[in-house]
């Protein structure tokens, strides 16, 4: 029980660190490969909540892993309240919550695969969703009343016609390329933290096997 609650203890902290800086973090462009306008820190550091959640879901269960993100949700509505718009903390709070649920429920109906079916299927699923729900609340025109409701101008600049990933083939609004790469950029990440998962869920199991 004491072994369980620090672990979630820690797990609290992971996560609330992991938003704190994805929060800080999306302010800031990512410049290389000239990506600065459709891409920005903060998508490579976002997709490790799942890691955390996925990790918590498999050490201490579906319940405490719950726990933990119900502690991100507050501190990601907070700290975009603190630095965006209504909008965009709706859309943050709405899409880390909604995703992060829908990443333990797949978590859970996997948990028995192969090792790393679990972490890379619920990380697919749940990034697809919170691409989704908070590029389209953020940006996309028919949520625009959320500003007007809250006595504020929509920002047009997302909705405009633009290159789809500024490939010159097809238009589309400027919010469904910040979209895409943003989305595979979560991806790439979430392959990537298959290698820390994995030695992270070994070093768990050798803690908990008999001397």
């Amino acid at each position: 029980m004491v072994a369980t609650r620090k672990t979630l203890g820690l797990a609290v902290l992971a996560m609330v660190g992991v938003v704190a800086a994805s929060n800080y973090l999306v302010q800031f462009p990512f410049e290389p490969f000239g990506l600065q306008d459709l891409l920005t820190w903060g998508a490579f550091t976002y997709p490790m909540a799942f890691l955390v959640t996925d990790l918590t879901n498999r050490k201490c269960g579906p319940k405490n892993a719950r726990i933990v993100v119900a502690a991100g949700f507050a501190i990601a509505v907070l700290i975009s309240i603190w630095l965006s718009t209504p909008r965009i903390a709706i859309a943050s709070g709405s899409a880390f919550l909604v995703a992060q649920l829908l990443d333990i429920t797949v978590f859970n109906r996997l948990r028995r695969n192969s090792w790393w079916k679990a972490p890379l299927a619920s990380s697919f699923f749940g990034s697809v969703l919170d691409t989704v729900i908070f590029f389209g609340i953020s940006f996309a025109a028919s949520f625009a009343f959320i500003d007007t409701g809250f006595g504020m101008s929509a920002d047009l600049f997302p909705t405009e016609s633009a290159s789809l990933l500024s490939l010159g083939i097809i238009d589309a609004p400027r919010w469904v390329s910040w979209a895409i790469v943003d989305y595979s950029c979560k991806m790439f990440v979430a392959l990537l933290m298959l290698a820390p998962y994995r030695a992270l869920l070994s070093r768990q199991d050798a803690l908990v096997m008999p001397a």
